[in-house]
């Protein structure tokens, strides 16, 4: 069986989470509520209800993300490219500063430890790219030419743990 990507168990989880709270926390909040009397103005009633519609419709966007993430698995990552679970270390050509970034989905995206997502401008830029390459990278802040130094793929760090 194809390994599976890490977001997707993530996803999995948390889906999860949201489920045993609308099925068992939720209709134990609902149930106090209603013992307190009349719902028309009962605020706890109506922030249980609220709650369950936002975590319904939670559930069913995880849930679609999930579907459409389910076809990836880490056989399916190219090799000897930059692409999804890729560590990259780049050089600022004009400054010669250095960065590492870790190529992510949306879901795990976080800047400021290095994970962007491969949708970024940065990460659309990096894709399939190999070590030695130049690529320009235009985002709101401006035009910038990085050379890719380093590639660690998805299958080499795995082969490595």
């Amino acid at each position: 069986m194809a390994r599976r990507l890490p977001v997707i168990e993530r996803i999995e989880k948390e889906i999860a989470g949201f489920k045993r709270e609308l099925s068992v926390e939720l209709p134990k909040q609902l149930e106090e509520a209603r013992a307190h009397g009349d719902l028309k103005e009962n605020a706890e009633y109506h922030a249980a209800k609220e709650r369950q519609g936002m975590l319904t419709a939670r559930i069913g966007a995880l849930s679609d993300r999930l579907a459409r993430l389910s076809m990836y698995s880490i056989s399916s990552i190219p090799k000897g490219v930059a692409a999804y679970g890729s560590r990259v270390e780049v050089e600022d050509v004009e400054t010669g500063e250095s960065a590492t970034y870790e190529l992510v989905f949306a879901e795990e995206a976080d800047p400021a430890r290095g994970f962007i997502s491969v949708s970024s401008p940065t990460g659309q830029a990096l894709l399939r790219q190999t070590v030695g390459n130049q690529v320009t990278v235009t985002s709101p802040s401006g035009r910038r030419s990085y050379e890719i130094l380093e590639i660690l793929t998805i299958h080499e760090r795995d082969a490595a743990d």
